[in-house]
């Protein structure tokens, strides 16, 4: 929000006090000020001058000599090249000696022979925004209204003798998003009154001399089908209007806060919506069937060619203004061009409102249109502003367009405003601010803020103006109190009371501790979106399958528009783009949420499951001298795995099976189990393999291996205590042991009926070999196993252990057919 200096003296009295100091106290009550912009550039010497003649320049075609009286006495001859000069037009003139912008000096000058003594300028050249001027202003000098006065200074004409505070406002600071917020914030610091605007209730129900009141009533109809998103809209009628240019006044105000004057009809709305934070639209009432408002909401397929030219296509939960047929604004956000002001508008239909914030910020953001009004509107405007705004606008229409008021405001009402009432004592602000303020010092701030405070025992009932819709509980008053009282001045106490240290959960310590291991087993962690492609979950639908999709109302793009249900398809592109710019040796892991649902149409939140992944591909090892370069397999992901569940103290509690789930090469692929503490079940957690090789192809990678897992599952499970044994004692005996069995007997079945026959006594167990060939038969394989036996307790004997052996032996044999290899 840019405020003119000049203009807010108009409200409070702001003297003694420069801009750059209002602007520090503004910023040490908490309203910061971003910059303080003098809106003159340099401008010294320029007057209004009145072209007398023009004439052609005898030896220049684009050149004009004009004669200019600026009130001096002498009329002056100038030499000017703007095309659009001319006789009979009141212009700036920069006399000799004149300093313009840039630091350029105005001296006696001949131009092409023709002597020239001064300067006629453009807006530009005066250091103006040529930008919020017409565009045939910007291209030429500087025409000024036909009443100005004749030699009196540009500086006070174009009111640039001011400075601009430019308002960073936090959003629930709305109500400084007008002239008046403003000076009631300013009058709180400086303490000092407000002076509210001359017009605001009866003075606009003005008709003019010698014509005859009309009721509006009788003219136009207001209706509100859409009273939740409507609570008040309220409407007048102005007769025999003559469009036309607004004052300079209202022009340079509008400007100093960065709006470009249109015409004296959207200016007055304009500068009325500035001055009171009440945005205002008006129609051209013949353009209306019938001069009926109804406020609805869009019907599906509606659309609404707006003012900027644009075909709005508008859906059900968009507001709209429309005379009963056919929309004519989308409320709160633009109007349309079927009921705009032109030229030839004699009769307007002022409108004034209070729209539901959040359905202007939602249609704002989905047509991409944003507005001054909607600005406001967005942030809650002051509903008791609806009716003061209204009346003010239709009164300067009356002064400044010749405009008839009908007697009397059309409304409709369809939610009363409640005003704020809070109780809050003394003692309770000392407490929260560790002051010593007494009731006199506190009843002194709420005067003024202009919030009326009566004083009832102990505690204040404060009445809380309707422009504050940020102040609704005690807290509010509170830091309301700070802020007057000054920040500076709150003593410095240190704080007192019981702390508890922070401390991680045992699911962020796990977390954190694989990441670790994980980093320090050479992989590396990547981080990436929880938005995904559709047809990455089709491609991979991973652990969660049976999972409805969850898609986003507003995506950032169509590759971002699902919630992921798998952490493995974005490893797998970032697999892929590392190859592309060729590093083939890829490592990576991640440990992220996954989102799971049941529903088609949701009705609650989706699960979020935590779950970790891991990608390879490449090489094991890069081409060296002392060995041949080797590519990277299964078992080196499950070794990863597997030194990650040992430091878990999972080991004995995780266990794997053939599997051949979606998106997994069939023959290469196992479940990860999870024995459970609870009785003999076991829970599936993960999988881990390669992936199938057409998805492979189709990605452009060569043999890569996955793994994902539920890593809430192993947090919840893991052990964090840290077990320590003694050394050994007494020695181990080793026995190896080589088995033929039927190629579909899985090793882990084999190894789990050793360690249940062997029992304690069973240290270790290591498969070292599978072997599979002709010699043995087509549906047999030889599995080596290396088995060491120990107690802590004393020497086995040799005896002993080749009797627990052969019972290992007989055990297989009578379980899988299993024979001893010879």
């Amino acid at each position: 929000m840019k405020v003119s200096y000049q203009w807010l003296s108009q409200y409070v009295d702001v003297s003694g006090i420069t801009a750059a100091e209002l602007a520090e106290k503004l910023t040490r009550s908490g309203v910061e000020i971003d910059s303080v912009e003098d809106r003159n550039k340099g401008v010294e010497g320029v007057f209004v001058g009145f072209v007398k003649s023009r004439e052609k320049h005898p030896d220049a075609d684009k050149l004009s000599v004009c004669k200019v009286d600026v009130g001096q006495g002498e009329d002056l001859q100038i030499v000017c090249g703007a095309k659009n000069v001319d006789a009979g037009q009141k212009v700036p003139v920069a006399i000799v000696g004149a300093k313009l912008p840039d630091g350029l000096n105005i001296k006696r000058a001949k131009l092409r022979g023709v002597e020239s003594q001064g300067m006629i300028c453009s807006a530009k050249e005066l250091g103006l925004n040529d930008k919020l001027l017409p565009k045939e202003i910007q291209e030429g000098i500087l025409v000024l209204p036909e009443d100005t006065e004749i030699g009196a200074s540009i500086l006070d004409v174009l009111g640039i003798s001011d400075e601009v505070l430019d308002f960073d406002l936090t959003p629930n600071r709305s109500d400084c998003l007008s002239m008046l917020g403003a000076a009631y914030e300013i009058a709180a610091i400086l303490g000092r009154p407000v002076q509210l605007p001359d017009a605001e209730q009866g003075a606009a129900d003005n008709v003019g001399a010698g014509k005859a009141a009309r009721q509006a009533s009788e003219q136009i109809s207001v209706e509100i089908t859409a009273k939740e998103q409507c609570s008040h809209y309220a409407a007048k009628l102005i007769e025999g209007v003559r469009v036309g240019t607004s004052p300079l006044w209202i022009q340079n105000r509008l400007m100093a806060a960065g709006i470009r004057p249109i015409n004296n009809i959207v200016d007055i709305t304009n500068y009325v919506m500035l001055e009171y934070g009440q945005p205002l639209h008006a129609f051209d009432a013949d353009k209306l069937d019938n001069g009926h408002i109804d406020v609805r909401l869009a019907q599906s397929g509606e659309k609404l060619v707006t003012l900027d030219g644009v075909e709005r296509s508008l859906e059900p939960h968009m507001l709209l203004i429309t005379d009963g047929k056919k929309p004519v604004a989308i409320a709160g956000v633009m109007g349309g061009e079927n009921s705009e002001v032109t030229s030839g508008t004699t009769r307007i239909l002022l409108e004034s409102a209070k729209f539901d914030g959040g359905t202007v910020r939602k249609t704002s953001r989905q047509l991409g249109l944003r507005s001054e009004a909607s600005l406001r509107f967005e942030k809650e405007v002051n509903p008791e502003a609806v009716l003061p705004a209204l009346n003010r606008a239709a009164a300067l229409m009356s002064q400044y367009a010749d405009g008839q008021v009908a007697t009397g405001t059309v409304e409709a009402v369809s939610k009363q405003h409640n005003p704020v009432r809070i109780e809050l004592s003394v003692s309770r602000i000392n407490a929260y601010l560790g002051t010593t303020l007494s009731v006199e010092e506190v009843s002194e701030i709420f005067k003024r803020l202009h919030f009326d405070a009566e004083l009832v025992g102990e505690a204040f009932h404060v009445h809380v103006p309707s422009r504050r819709g940020d102040i609704t509980r005690g807290v509010d008053l509170i830091e309301e109190v700070a802020r007057l009282y000054g920040y500076d001045n709150i003593p410095t106490t240190l704080m007192t009371g019981v702390t508890t240290p922070g401390a991680l959960n045992k699911e962020q310590a796990i977390r954190r501790l694989a990441r670790t291991l994980l980093t320090g087993s050479g992989l590396y962690e990547a981080v990436t979106y929880s938005f995904t492609h559709p047809q990455q979950i089709n491609d991979f639908p991973g652990a969660f399958k049976e999972s409805k999709p969850v898609t986003l109302s507003m995506p950032m793009s169509e590759d971002r528009s699902t919630l992921r249900t798998s952490l493995i398809p974005h490893l797998m592109e970032a697999a892929t783009y590392n190859r592309n710019r060729n590093t083939d040796d890829v490592a990576l892991f991640e440990i992220g949420k996954v989102f799971v649902t049941d529903e088609v149409s949701l009705t609650k939140l989706p699960e979020e499951r935590l779950m970790l992944a891991i990608l390879l591909t490449g090489k094991r090892q890069a081409t060296h001298w002392s060995g041949k370069s080797v590519d990277v397999d299964f078992y080196d992901l499950k070794g990863i795995f597997e030194n990650l569940v040992g430091y878990l103290g999972l080991t004995g509690k995780i266990q794997y099976t053939a599997a051949q789930p979606e998106g997994f090469h069939p023959g290469r692929t196992a479940n990860i189990t999870l024995q459970l503490p609870e009785g003999d079940h076991a829970q599936v957690i993960g999988t881990l393999g390669q992936l199938h090789p057409a998805l492979q192809q189709q990605r452009d990678l060569a043999d890569t291996y996955v793994l994902e897992v539920d890593f809430q599952a192993l947090a919840a499970y893991a052990d964090e205590q840290i077990t320590y044994s003694p050394l050994p004692r007494f020695p181990a005996i080793g026995r190896d042991l080589a088995v033929v069995v039927n190629r579909d007997v899985q090793v882990g079945e084999l190894t789990a009926k050793v360690k249940a026959v062997a029992g304690a006594l069973l240290e270790s167990i290591q498969v070292f070999d599978i072997y599979t060939g002709d010699r043995l038969g087509a549906d047999k394989k030889s599995v080596a196993l290396a088995l060491v036996y120990r107690t802590l307790e004393r020497t086995l004997t040799d005896e002993e252990v080749s009797e627990l052996h052969a019972q290992v032996l007989t055990a297989l044999e009578q379980s899988y057919g299993a024979e001893l290899r010879k």
